[in-house]
């Protein structure tokens, strides 16, 4: 599977899924902008060393994803230097959980403009250049919670549900102009941040480390098995390529069963 001479956008990709996106993606051998916070350093060697090691171009943006402005900037900017934007990966996203009537108003405004708006601000900027062409690809990071809710969480389970939404409606909208559109919804994946819930969670519980994966974290999911971040990006790479371009405004479940029931 190549994606040779394709440029790819892909937010929240400086650690965790993002970067595995970013990484499949460069290793499929498209050239690919990466984006989001962290240690200047660290991003800078990710990037190095995706070029390095796919022999890609690799640009790095700092944009904003709760800012449209430095949204579109980024990717006219890709568009810039890469000559287009082919593919398109909305991965931004931040949680925060707490009960409705104690859920912070600037909690709520902050998850859904980088769960939801962000990825509306993206594809926005970013059509109009895969329309030019005739071919592109849209993937955005949903959640088992684009499909199941969970309580104390209603800010990202609103954002993942209007993220599905706003993916079948530009499926729609772009069925004919060789552009697909769709969304993975991974249940729990296995990153540092997920890895790091693990020491506190078994203070808090008085709970085994083992029990804390299996009967809190994974709870939910029948396999009792994390997603693999490589799991989440191969499925990306795959919707990239010409043999899922009749797959479009699906929502593919990689959530170990979770949403089976």
């Amino acid at each position: 599977m190549t994606l040779n001479a394709k440029a790819a956008v892909v937010t929240g990709s400086t650690s965790g899924i993002g970067l595995a996106y970013a990484r499949a993606l460069a290793a499929a051998g498209a050239d690919v902008m990466i984006n989001g916070f962290g240690e200047l350093a660290q991003i800078e060697r990710e990037r190095a060393g995706i070029e390095r090691e796919f022999s890609v171009r690799c640009l790095y943006s700092p944009a904003d994803m709760t800012r449209p402005d430095e949204i579109a900037a980024m990717i006219d900017g890709a568009a810039a230097a890469f000559g287009s934007v082919d593919i398109l990966i909305n991965n931004a996203g931040v949680q925060f959980v707490a009960p409705i009537e104690d859920f912070p108003v600037e909690k709520w405004d902050q998850i859904v403009a980088i769960n939801l708006s962000a990825a509306f601000h993206a594809m926005r900027a970013a059509i109009p250049h895969m329309k030019a062409k005739g071919w592109g690809r849209i993937v955005s990071t949903a959640s088992a919670h684009s499909l199941v809710a969970s309580p104390f969480k209603a800010a990202y389970v609103a954002a993942k549900h209007g993220l599905l939404g706003l993916t079948k409606t530009a499926a729609l909208e772009l069925a004919t102009a060789g552009v697909t559109v769709n969304c993975i919804s991974p249940g729990y994946v296995w990153t540092p941040l997920v890895e790091n819930q693990i020491p506190d969670t078994m203070k808090a519980r008085g709970l085994t480390r083992e029990a804390v994966i299996a009967d809190v974290l994974l709870a939910a999911q029948p396999t009792k098995q994390f997603v693999q971040p490589s799991e989440v990006a191969a499925m990306a790479v795959f919707l990239c390529s010409d043999a899922a371009k009749q797959i479009t405004g699906a929502n593919i479940s990689m959530d170990g069963g979770w949403t089976a029931a």
